[in-house]
């Protein structure tokens, strides 16, 4: 064991303090290294034997093909690591084709001054080779545009944009995690099927088991029921005709009325698609899993409550979903979202809270995916612009302003013949994307946090200002997006969020627990909640949110 190790140093001094070790991925065949650190290596492991594995972006085939030059990539970075196989080894024609997969052992090389990459890989054992039909293979070497990538979903990762998307995406998703376990939060895991709305706006999915229960009854079943009425009818009449007693004509009318319930039922199934209905016709709930209407979540946000309630500070990380048939850019059916939640927190602490955390993420793709943003930019229009934008976020502090003076600052630009908007601005409006990204790019040219809107056009849940019209509501406003998250200080006080519901038209009874918090030991506390892809969008530059999520939702589509 002391041999081994002092050999092992020596190795590592060998190579500059850098070990074989440090570029193996710890759990994989042959001890196979990853592509990424490799290159970030430089020329640390030339004469090195390595074992390097991926899928093939370009094979060019040379002298009359007895060698090929392999452009292998393993996902972990955009630079592809060049590999030189001999027909010695293998069918060089059969390993060329591009998204074929090649595990192979061999000598890392230095290469000649003046190229782009500094090392290569010549091959000395082939290991192992996944063929790919290179006349058949949806994502060959020719640009494919997104659109028709949505129709390849099961292929579209190994393209060089949409991996480049999914490293930035997997970055800002450890920042969301390092930044809340930096500050001292807890990572909650809310429910994703739930009985209350969060946001009252009722685009909810419904979860029942009530479809796959008794289905819908057939024709001779219904005939079979009825036949069953009339020949007790005919019972019914026969014992009344005989003078039986009131005793038995009262059980045979008992059974007679319980006959036709069934054929009633079984026609209200049939008309209703097998569904069970209550005597008004309405669903019948109490035969359904839960006993009554769940959905699957909108938000965490309501359940992150209980827990600030009593740890303090949590953000809930997952999936929510929207049955709102959009078909924009910026809808999805099924996205991810961050929500924190922090007790003994003002609307003030809660734009703080905001703020550093996008910069925090900013500043970690600027760390650690700047190569990613680069090839976005370069191969993209929508993208141009995307690195000083990000850089700018993560340097400069947000800007402030109330609604009601935004409103303001908006009219007098039009006013002043600056712009036009296709939605008249006036208080009381729902600030539109056209108006959030004006004040972001142009006026404050920055982000911006909108604050103090009115009470009308917010959530339930948040509190009321003393000036009764507006509630202590904030939306982070970014260029190139529009509103990036929405927070509120929520409201603590019992009376009043009792109130708000009741307003808003929402079943009090289902916010018993809610209005609970509030009755023992209510706490001041605030919170915000932040789209995932929208980061995402607004750090890569992509113009569609279907592109920054692996598995696109929305109306008609489904993989």
């Amino acid at each position: 064991a002391a041999a081994a190790a002092a050999a092992a140093a020596t190795a590592t001094q060998a190579l500059g303090g850098l070990s074989l070790n440090d570029v193996k991925h710890p759990y994989t065949m042959h001890d196979r290294v990853v592509i990424a650190k490799v290159l970030a290596s430089g020329t640390a492991l030339v004469g090195e034997t390595i074992v390097a594995g991926g899928w093939v972006k370009t094979g060019r085939l040379q002298s009359k093909d007895t060698m090929c030059f392999l452009e292998l990539n393993d996902g972990s970075c955009g630079p592809n690591l060049q590999v030189l196989v001999t027909s010695e080894l293998y069918d060089v024609k059969a390993l060329s084709s591009t998204g074929t997969s090649v595990l192979v052992r061999g000598k890392v090389v230095k290469m000649p001054e003046g190229k782009k990459q500094v090392i290569e890989v010549h091959a000395t054992e082939v290991l192992f080779v996944g063929p790919c039909d290179a006349k058949t293979y949806p994502v060959a070497k020719t640009k494919l545009t997104l659109d028709h990538l949505r129709n390849l979903m099961h292929l579209r990762c190994r393209t060089n944009t949409i991996s480049a998307i999914t490293r930035i995406r997997n970055t800002l998703a450890a920042a969301t995690h390092d930044f809340f376990q930096s500050k001292g939060f807890l990572y909650l895991h809310t429910p994703l099927i739930t009985s209350s709305d969060c946001e009252g706006a009722g685009e909810m999915f419904q979860l029942s088991t009530l479809f796959s229960q008794d289905g819908i009854p057939s024709d001779a079943e219904i005939a079979a029921a009825d036949a069953q009425v009339k020949e007790q009818g005919d019972k019914l009449k026969s014992l009344k005709e005989q003078g039986a007693e009131k005793d038995v004509i009262k059980a045979a009318v008992e059974e007679l009325n319980e006959k036709k319930k069934v054929v009633e039922q079984l026609q209200l199934r049939k008309k209703s698609g097998g569904m069970p209905r209550t005597a008004d016709g309405k669903l019948d709930y109490s035969k359904d899993f839960f006993g009554k209407p769940a959905f699957l979540t909108v938000s965490g946000q309501l359940e992150g409550e209980i827990y600030a309630s009593a740890m303090t500070s949590v953000y809930t990380f997952g999936p929510t979903f929207r049955a709102e048939k959009s078909f924009t850019s910026r809808h999805l059916a099924e996205f991810w979202m961050i929500e924190p939640e922090i007790a003994f927190c003002d609307i003030n602490g809660n734009m703080a809270c905001a703020e550093d955390y996008v910069r925090f993420c900013c500043a970690r793709v600027l760390e650690r995916n700047t190569d990613d943003l680069k090839f976005l930019e370069e191969h993209y229009d929508q993208c141009k612009g995307s690195i000083d934008r990000v850089q700018n976020v993560s340097s400069s502090s947000f800007g402030r302003i109330s609604y009601t003076d935004a409103v303001e600052l908006l009219k007098k630009h039009v006013a002043e013949g600056k712009k036009t908007f296709e939605k008249q601005v006036e208080w009381g409006i729902d600030l539109q994307s056209e108006h959030e990204r004006y004040l972001a790019e142009e006026i404050f040219k920055k982000p911006v946090v909108v604050f103090n809107y009115p009470k009308e056009i917010k959530s339930f849940y948040m509190r009321l200002n003393e000036d009764g019209k507006t509630v202590a509501a904030m939306d982070v406003l970014v260029p190139g997006v529009g509103e990036l998250i929405g927070g509120s200080q929520r409201e603590e006080r019992f009376e009043n969020l009792e109130k708000r519901i009741i307003d808003c038209g929402l079943d009090r009874a289902s916010y018993d627990w809610y209005l609970d918090l509030r009755k023992y030991g209510t706490v001041p506390h605030s919170g915000f909640g932040l789209g995932f892809e929208r980061l995402i969008l607004f750090v890569t530059g992509i113009g569609n949110i279907r592109d920054v999520i692996p598995f696109p939702r929305f109306a008609g589509h489904i993989m």
